[in-house]
């Protein structure tokens, strides 16, 4: 979306969450928020809420990733459509409800059932969170058949595909990349949705793509600036969602500029970037002039110490010098 100078409303991506969710409970009482500390908006995105919609349609529940999670499951199947928040990416404990119930039912039950679930993933990492609070597991969702895997990275996005995630009659996993939950953009007041499997080209280029999502994208960006001042051109091209993919986008986009950088905040083993770099060497191969250069989080435990922690992530710098190795 091109800003234009009369358009002045700014807004965090935390906001854009907010009215997402807002819109979409007044234009529909099915829809209800469940899960932890959100009556009292301490997450921020589900903050006002329940003043306005009462505390049936916002409700706060115990802390048990696999009790909430999986009630949503029965409430979905019965009609309901929950969006359902947890503080931090902890979906490990809820694995049973999420990949036999969750991403299952529809198919097991011959279509004769949906489950129109809206999973918040909040992803908290280099802010010494430690291991256990800075997991991203969306990756993992992308394996399992049957979820939606949406990663906006500006308040744009997130709006438009948190009210589309909502009127989804199947599972979707929806990442908030905590990182650029306070950055601001653009967002129109009158309504307006983004539909899934849309990439979104951010910045244009001839030289190299770069591949990156959520809180990678801002990162992104910059290196393509710093490249620009030594006359490399980078295309930045944001999935916006990850199932599904526009991988057309992506191949179109490498068949312009000839090479790939993938970058991902998740550990670089079987990662997002390493899905999308499969899909260009197997179906864009002749396009590719160089080998495609792949960044991700190093397979590490995160650790607690500020010192360490930013060496575990790509940044502007590591996505730059990838660029350049794709010129050489």
């Amino acid at each position: 979306m091109t800003q234009t100078q009369t358009e002045t409303r700014d807004i965090t991506l935390t906001q854009a969450l907010n009215e997402a969710m807002r819109e979409e409970m007044r234009l529909d009482e099915r829809v209800f928020i469940m899960g932890e500390d959100i009556q009292a908006g301490v997450y921020g995105a589900s903050a006002g809420l329940a003043a306005e919609f009462g505390n049936e349609r916002v409700r706060d529940c115990p802390l048990s990733e696999n009790a909430f999670m999986g009630a949503a499951v029965g409430a979905a199947a019965v009609g309901m459509r929950p969006i359902v928040e947890s503080a931090f990416c902890f979906m490990w404990v809820a694995m049973d409800s999420l990949v036999s119930q969750a991403a299952k039912m529809r198919y097991m039950f011959g279509g004769q059932v949906n489950l129109p679930i809206v999973y918040r993933a909040a992803m908290y990492y280099n802010g010494s969170m430690a291991a256990h609070h800075s997991d991203r597991s969306y990756p993992l969702f992308m394996h399992i058949p049957g979820f939606k895997v949406v990663f906006p990275s500006n308040s744009y996005d997130a709006k438009g595909l948190m009210k589309m995630a909502i009127r989804e009659d199947d599972p979707v996993l929806f990442c908030e990349d905590r990182t650029i939950l306070g950055a601001r953009a653009y967002v129109p007041e009158e309504e307006y949705t983004v539909p899934l499997g849309v990439a979104d080209i951010k910045r244009e280029g001839t030289d190299a793509t770069i591949v990156a999502m959520g809180g990678m994208v801002p990162l992104a960006l910059k290196a393509a600036e710093t490249l620009a001042q030594e006359g490399i051109s980078a295309e930045v091209l944001d999935p916006r969602s990850l199932v599904p993919l526009d991988k057309d986008a992506i191949l179109k986009s490498v068949a312009k500029t000839g090479r790939l950088v993938t970058v991902d905040m998740a550990h670089k083993t079987c990662s997002a970037a390493s899905e999308i770099a499969a899909i260009v060497a197997m179906e864009g191969f002749w396009s590719l002039q160089a080998p495609i250069q792949r960044l991700g989080t190093v397979n590490v435990h995160i650790p607690f110490s500020p010192a360490l922690e930013p060496l575990c992530y790509p940044t502007p710098d590591t996505i730059a010098q990838a660029v350049r190795t794709t010129l050489e």
